[in-house]
């Protein structure tokens, strides 16, 4: 994977090249094998390498055969091979054996309309300067990251917000709508980032910058589709189109000219396609888990049982509560937003083990969940739905406790069923009725907020805004179909693939392939009639059946564990150390003007006096310390955070300066 970053004015370039390559020294962990630049008098853009494709030859940015279309990108096309032959029975001459420049001809092909046939993940700024065009585009789901900024009629753009922020021109300041989101659905919303003017780029959309102005549009809708359009088929068939597909997907997502390697946690997920690769691509595959100090978290058994039934060779950290506090202010600083968990940390500190290994790529099971019915949030409101048809059954809502078994253990936790998952239960009509149980409950932690940043909210309704971003028709989608498109538009697309997904593997130079996010079977379980996903209590119904010849009936019988990871100990460690000390300062709460001192000072009392802490405490604190450490490394501008440790070495030639 890569870093790409660049600016465009249509009226004339009036930045430095200083300027870019400030910009991708600030990157320069997203690729730090080789770094290139094509400047003219409207365009710079420019690239950082994480050679993976063509090593010797695949240096970017990549241009056609008369030099007037350029691309730099950050992402890998698997059926790029596919594409290339087809490309040259038309006509076109390659000059590299990457996939990047496929991307080139298409454009020359096709014009703007060629991304419904990448299958992939990218990033990419594409360069005409006969049009004096600006092409950005983002892959279907979100994988890999860009925001970009409109500054004195310059687009400008990046694969992290750090590289635009060395501009010193930018404006650096937090958006209180973007803190509100955060601290209600854990992320902002679609194509907004934490900083005021900063964009992202929402994933299945595209860009074009011409001299008529600037032009945002859709390519690609998540494929739920009504009943009318639902599969009708043998589910013993369907099975068999999944276990083809994914096979696919994973084969294709094993091109590369260095190795690759698996996440492997000991869940149906990871293990799945673990044990693809094993069985039928690469015996020898490497694989790489995370163990816990705290027995709820950890799964290192299970992880242990694929190992040995796979005969590969496996290496693990263990996330110490300690380890977890240390590289927290990391994390953050790679995630560029606030974070209410600690989940991205042991990502972190696994990335940085793959990469001493001498490992560039590896395969994750990251997107079976959301879209093969596998999250306890969908059963959940399948459940409370049927306790609202009939909301004075004592015997319905007892399906709740089974369903978190491990929770519900005794009478004082089963009182507490009516109280959480009982409310609003006969509204089971209503859009958000899957996740406005557990919006509302995060919420309760911006009771922390400053009264300047209330007062700056003021009557924002991040909920109502949800409702108005909905597509059309959505009221009448089946309810396991509308969960999943929440989840998979906001949670997923917005933290999963971010926070815990592209910026850990980045962070250390780690490229994360996801097989079960290939579109060709997303479009396929979107035809899946819910019953085939989840089968009564049964999450991943039809997935389990697809990968039953590649798994031990321990694996597919297992009960869902959810990913988490420690958080009252590690933030607490964090919170007790110099640097935690001066985070929490009640100078910098102040400065920052975030949070309300007291209140977090209060927070910090109770929880070093308690045992345990409650699911908004955790939450609260882990948002509050990763907040000030954005405001503090982004906004407050220390150096030695914003910009790059290391300066960018570009060898410069007349070939790549085109003025």
């Amino acid at each position: 994977m890569c870093g790409i970053a660049g600016f465009v004015n249509n009226s004339g370039l009036n930045q430095s090249l200083d300027s870019l390559i400030g910009m991708l020294s600030a990157i320069r962990h997203r690729g730090p094998d080789a770094a290139g630049i094509f400047i003219d008098d409207y365009a710079a853009i420019g690239h950082v390498r994480l050679s993976i494709i063509d090593l010797a030859g695949g240096n970017q940015p990549v241009h056609n055969e008369t030099k007037t279309i350029w691309v730099t990108y950050n992402g890998e096309i698997y059926n790029y091979p596919e594409l290339r032959r087809y490309l040259i029975q038309k006509g076109h001459a390659f000059s590299t054996m990457t996939d990047t420049e496929v991307i080139v001809h298409l454009y020359e092909e096709e014009g703007i309309d060629f991304l419904n046939k990448l299958n992939g993940q990218w990033a990419f700024a594409l360069w005409d300067r006969v049009k004096k065009r600006l092409f950005l585009a983002r892959d279907r789901v979100g994988v890999r990251p860009i925001y970009y900024t409109v500054c004195d009629g310059a687009l400008i753009f990046a694969s992290e917000i750090k590289a635009i922020f060395t501009l010193h021109y930018i404006d650096r300041s937090i958006d209180p709508i973007a803190l509100d989101q955060i601290f209600t659905f854990w992320t902002t919303l679609q194509g907004k980032t934490f900083f005021t003017g900063i964009e992202e780029l929402p994933p299945g959309h595209f860009i074009l910058k011409e001299q008529t102005g600037l032009r945002l549009e859709k390519y690609w809708e998540i494929p739920l589709y009504p009943s009318d359009r639902w599969e009708t088929g043998n589910p013993d068939e369907l099975t068999e189109q999944v276990r083809e597909l994914l096979v696919d997907a994973v084969r294709i997502r094993l091109r590369a000219d260095v190795p690759v390697g698996t996440y492997l946690s000991g869940g149906l997920d990871s293990s799945g396609v673990t044990s693809i690769v094993a069985k039928k691509f690469n015996p020898d595959v490497q694989t790489f888990g995370i163990r816990f100090d705290e027995e709820r978290f950890d799964e290192g058994r299970y992880q242990h049982d694929m190992v040995r039934y796979l005969n590969v060779r496996h290496r693990e950290i263990s996330a110490e509560n300690t380890a977890i506090g240390d590289s927290f202010i990391k994390a953050v600083w790679h995630c560029e937003k606030p974070i209410l968990r600690t989940a991205p940390v042991p990502l972190y500190l696994l990335a940085r083990l793959v990469r001493e290994t001498g490992i560039k790529v590896v395969l994750t099971g990251e997107g079976a969940d959301e879209f093969h019915g596998g999250y306890d949030i969908f059963k959940e409101a399948l459940i409370r739905r049927f306790w609202g048809r009939c909301p004075d059954s004592a015997w319905r809502g007892k399906l709740i406790e089974r369903l978190y078994s491990d929770i519900f253990y005794d009478e004082r936790t089963r009182k507490y069923v009516s109280r959480f998952f009982g409310k609003n239960i006969d509204k089971y009509g209503d859009p958000l009725f899957s996740h406005l149980i557990r919006w509302n409950n995060t919420s309760r932690i911006k009771t922390f907020f400053s009264p300047s940043i209330n007062s700056a909210i003021n009557c924002y309704d991040g909920i109502a805004a949800c409702r108005r971003s909905l597509p059309e028709g959505f009221d009448s989608w089946h309810l396991l179909h509308k969960a999943q498109y929440l989840e998979i538009s906001i949670f997923m697309s917005n933290y999963l693939l971010s926070s815990q997904g592209d910026r850990m593997g980045m962070a250390h130079s780690i490229e994360v392939r996801m097989p079960y996010l290939d579109h060709r079977l997303l479009d396929l379980m979107g035809r899946v009639p819910p019953w085939w996903k989840i089968c009564g209590l049964h999450e991943k119904h039809l997935l389990k059946k697809a990968l039953a010849p590649f798994l031990p009936a321990s694996i597919t019988a297992r009960v869902k564990h959810p990913y988490r990871a420690p958080m009252h100990r590690s933030l607490l460690a964090l919170a007790n150390s110099d640097e935690g000390r001066e985070i929490l300062a009640e100078r910098a709460i102040m400065e920052a003007g975030l949070f309300d001192r007291r209140k977090v000072n209060g927070l910090l009392g109770k929880l070093s006096s308690a045992e345990s802490a409650s699911e908004t405490d955790a939450m609260a604190l882990a948002g509050i310390i990763s907040a000030q450490v954005i405001w503090r490394g982004f906004v407050h501008l220390r150096p030695e955070i914003v910009k790059a440790h290391v300066r960018l070495d570009v060898l410069v030639d007349n070939r790549t300066i085109e003025n």
